[in-house]
């Protein structure tokens, strides 16, 4: 009996996805609920578990696919046979070989494997098959280390390195110069970060102005309370759970960063959801801390610690992302000293903050070394003024460097 393997339901206005990998090939076994196939929407990435135990039994949209929710991604053998691999196709007769016949330069436009040297022909997975094409290789001369004789992936490259593969003759391919270009095609999730960057380009009016802020107080802070807070809550304390809520004092005072255009009407929102960007394998992603005005310097850092490890582990859900109302940015992590980031739409505000770097300031006449951080925030003119966007910088500001302003709400 077999079980067909299907497209999930993959949230609210998506319907179509690529297959972006599959973790097993034809013929492996697979047990219930394991991971079979990842999935890239334009948000996230999701994983397609086994409905049942047996193995699988062909695969109908191999990586790069375009897939539809509902649609066949491929099969599962089940039952107490399902072990069995499925009966290769009846091979078309081959020609018979004389000593008089040409050296063979290219493989079979289907290429089958035996097992050994009159056993029956064994099919070979999408991947497989591409790999021995591309480098014209002979998959009958490969030793096959998979389950029931199949050949994987890992003897291919195993034969290439350690014997090389064929060189073709001179008729057939013009001499190699080497690789200057390499094409690939981009990832569902990098289109739509194109696309919507592209867009608030297109829409917004953006203007982006910069102040600096010491940190001091903060970093004392920390170092203060550091142990404490870590052995109370599990977890470190960082720098974003103080921007959170010094954005949220100052989103507070100037609404209109806090608000979005729609059509002819402006949306002011009553509710803080501070989306925090995450950098990752797959692209740049911003899951959101919903009502982080509601929640405590504790609460906001366990959030975010959470939604970035569902970030980095591709577990991300699409709700996880939708609904924030201003965005930050921290590219300090990666050592940005300043930038300009771009709007998160149809949010009218983001907040970017960047390296701590010690520099000599002057206080009270006197110049002194402090670590400061520059701050930067983009903003749709359309609907924030440029008087509106400094006071929200200065707040924030004034937040950072007086911490007791977030204990106290002022």
């Amino acid at each position: 009996m077999a079980q067909d393997i299907v497209v999930p339901t993959l949230g609210e206005s998506v319907t179509e996805a690529t297959v972006a990998k599959w973790f097993k090939a034809e013929g492996d076994r697979v047990e219930m609920d394991e991971p079979l196939v990842e999935l890239e929407t334009d948000k996230v990435a999701v994983e397609v578990n086994a409905k049942s135990a047996g193995t699988l039994g062909e695969i109908l949209a191999p990586a790069g696919a375009e897939v539809k929710v509902g649609g066949l991604l491929g099969r599962i053998n089940e039952g107490a046979g399902a072990g069995a691999p499925r009966p290769a196709p009846k091979p078309a007769p081959a020609p018979i070989a004389t000593p008089a016949a040409a050296p063979k330069i290219s493989v079979p436009p289907v290429p089958t494997q035996p097992t050994e040297p009159n056993a029956p022909a064994m099919p070979l997975a999408p991947a497989v098959r591409k790999m021995v094409e591309d480098n014209r290789l002979d998959p009958s001369r490969i030793p096959a280390t998979g389950k029931d004789g199949r050949l994987t992936k890992g003897d291919v490259i195993a034969f290439m390195e350690t014997k090389g593969a064929p060189a073709p003759a001179p008729a057939a391919r013009a001499p190699e110069t080497g690789p200057r270009e390499e094409r690939v095609k981009m990832t569902r999730l990098r289109r739509r970060i194109a696309e919507r960057l592209k867009e608030a380009q297109n829409t917004a009016a953006m203007l982006t102005t910069f102040n600096e802020v010491d940190m001091s107080a903060v970093m004392q802070l920390r170092n203060t309370y550091r142990d404490v807070f870590e052995k109370k809550y599990g977890m470190r304390l960082g720098f974003m759970g103080f921007f959170v809520k010094a954005c949220i004092q100052a989103l507070k005072e100037i609404p209109e960063v806090n608000a979005e255009i729609q059509g002819d009407e402006i949306v002011y929102k009553n509710h803080y959801d501070i989306g925090v960007a995450v950098g990752t394998e797959q692209g740049l992603v911003v899951p959101v801390v919903r009502d982080a005005d509601q929640l405590s310097l504790a609460q906001v850092e366990s959030t975010i610690a959470a939604l970035g490890k569902k970030a980095r582990d591709g577990k991300l859900a699409i709700e996880d992302m939708q609904g924030g109302t201003f965005t930050i940015s921290n590219g300090g992590v990666y050592g940005s000293l300043l930038s300009t980031p771009i709007l998160n739409p149809p949010q009218s505000g983001i907040l970017g903050m960047h390296k701590i770097q010690e520099r000599a300031v002057v206080e009270k006449g006197q110049v002194v070394v402090r670590p400061m951080m520059y701050l930067a925030l983009s903003y749709d003119h359309r609907i924030v003024d440029g008087r509106e966007a400094v006071t929200f910088l200065v707040r924030v500001k004034e937040c950072i460097e007086d911490p007791t302003r977030i204990l106290l709400d002022i």
